[in-house]
């Protein structure tokens, strides 16, 4: 193409583009519209910032405008910052002359960080408005907050910037021991239900103390957080029953992300660990919820860990696992985990009564049961299960076989299941012949066993494992392992139905 061709053409290409109208705008006239009037930042911790959360904001009209100014009511005290398709503006609190095309529309993303104090004193709401405009031409975004006061506790900061951490084993992890003395937080060893606890990395029961929380408690566990209890240390969970569906008394074990869109994310946080030598631990109407390992227990000092009216929900691998433990478990519901609801490894002794174990997790690998006497590797390899038994259980899910046993000679290996509903289909005949899941005709191990029958759970991808009269497990349990009330406080009736609940009529 000849050079005088081509300036010719650029010349024709900068007249055309230097007649477009794109940023010629028109004042606006007060018609936006927002893909929400009220922005909900949900429950925040003092001093700890929101998430980020979204606002779409439209130019329905044929005609390119500008906005004159977005702003927080509050100005540059509210607590709230957004961010305007990409700019700051004044402390990413007031922007001016913002342009919005035809038919087009805008991002607004916005934060919070405050404090109690900055809270309403009778219900702690911090609310503000993202106004967009002014006189009769102002429209308005509602923003509201609710902040929860808490204890924060944290491992220590040193001068040089490294972080206090906690001996285990031939490693270290970030943490800290609890203290009784604590000058900011006084016993740190009594968790009450005054205000929720925040926890970063792993909190420590130390030695010959021990840990109690009262009914009510609620507490949350950051990322790569737990609660880890020491040799020779306790701990208690002392929750109770509850009358509404706030669960005013149960003691609340989960992560702190209280958005709802983290409701039901398994593993955002670590574990509660009872290590080996631990001792005399007690739980009772606690719920934990999405962690990585509900209930980590590694005891084999010979006191039984007692686990009463247990809920545990949305673990990435377990619900609980038991390594060489003790465990007498009454009225527990375990509902989804990435490979098995309760496993029970390397021997031990367990009794498991009313309970409930079910797993949808989407694998073909995960089970709702698991027991075994060995670890490939330990030393020994295989340690004695001493006993595991479980009377009116329920082990379901969705997976065709939800029960492996995993035996090795050389240690005992004691099970037996009396009026438990089980999933074992074996549609590939492989374990037809195999002694252990003989489920009809091994009288010593099997009892009174209803097999692959829906126990027809209410909502079990919301966690409500209740039943009603038309349940496989309706009124199929034995008197003689009867636990008077279920995982509610709700008396059973005679012949108790199976599972930690009670039947109960479902709701239209």
């Amino acid at each position: 193409m000849r050079p005088q061709i081509v300036l010719t053409f650029i010349a024709i290409i900068i007249s055309i583009c230097s007649c477009r109208s794109d940023f010629e705008t028109i004042a606006s006239s007060g018609k936006l519209e927002f893909s929400r009037d009220t922005i909900y930042l949900d429950t925040v911790f003092t001093s700890i910032g929101s998430s980020t959360y979204r606002l779409k904001v439209y130019n329905r009209s044929k005609s390119d405008i500008t906005i004159p100014t977005i702003k927080l009511a509050k100005g540059l005290n509210s607590k709230y910052r957004m961010t305007v398709d990409g700019m700051l503006g004044t402390n990413g609190k007031i922007f001016n002359n913002v342009d919005v095309l035809a038919k087009d529309s805008l991002y607004i993303f916005i934060e919070t960080t405050a404090n109690i104090a900055d809270a309403n004193s009778t219900d702690f709401l911090y609310t503000d408005q993202i106004q967009f405009d002014g006189g009769q031409n102002l429209q308005s975004v509602e923003l509201v907050t609710l902040i929860q006061d808490a204890v924060f506790l944290y491992p220590k900061r040193f001068v040089d910037g490294t972080i206090e951490t906690l001996p285990i084993g031939d490693q270290k992890i970030e943490g800290f021991y609890l203290d009784e003395n604590d000058p900011v937080n006084g016993n740190e060893l009594q968790f009450t239900k005054n205000k929720p606890y925040v926890i970063y990395g792993y909190a420590a029961v130390p030695s010959s103390k021990t840990a109690t929380f009262e009914a009510g408690t609620k507490v949350y566990f950051h990322s790569n957080s737990g609660l880890i209890v020491c040799n020779k240390a306790s701990i208690k969970v002392n929750g109770s029953v509850s009358t509404t569906d706030k669960l005013e008394n149960e003691v609340v074990f989960e992560g702190d992300r209280l958005e709802p869109d983290f409701e039901n994310v398994p593993g955002q946080w670590g574990t509660i660990w009872l290590t080996d030598g631990s001792t005399n631990n007690f739980f009772n109407h606690l719920t934990i919820k999405n962690a990585t390992i509900g209930l980590l227990i590694q005891n084999n000092d010979g006191t039984t860990v007692s686990i009463k009216n247990t809920q545990i929900y949305n673990s990435t691998n377990y619900g609980i696992l038991a390594q060489t433990g003790k465990i007498n478990g009454e009225n527990i519901v375990i509902n989804n985990a990435g490979l098995a609801n309760l496993a029970c490894n390397y021997g031990g002794s367990y009794k498991f009564t009313h309970s409930t174990f079910n797993n949808n997790w989407n694998s073909s690998q995960q089970v709702a049961l698991s027991l075994s006497n060995y670890i490939t590797g330990a030393i020994p390899e295989a340690k004695d299960l001493a006993e595991a038994t479980f009377n009116n259980c329920i082990i379901y899910g969705s997976y065709s076989n939800e029960m492996t046993l995993n035996k090795k000679t050389g240690a005992a290996f004691k099970y037996q299941f009396n009026n438990c509903l089980i999933k074992f289909d074996n549609t590939s005949s492989q374990f037809a012949t195999n002694p252990d899941y003989q489920f009809t005709s091994d009288a010593v191990h099997y009892n009174a066993i209803i097999l692959n029958k829906d126990p027809k759970f209410f909502k079990t991808a919301q966690n409500k494992l209740n039943i009603d009269a038309a349940s496989s497990a309706f009124a199929k349990g034995n008197s003689a392992y009867l636990i008077p009330t279920d995982v509610l406080g709700k008396m059973r009736t005679l012949p108790p139905d199976l599972g930690a609940y009670q039947n109960m009529e479902f709701p239209k």
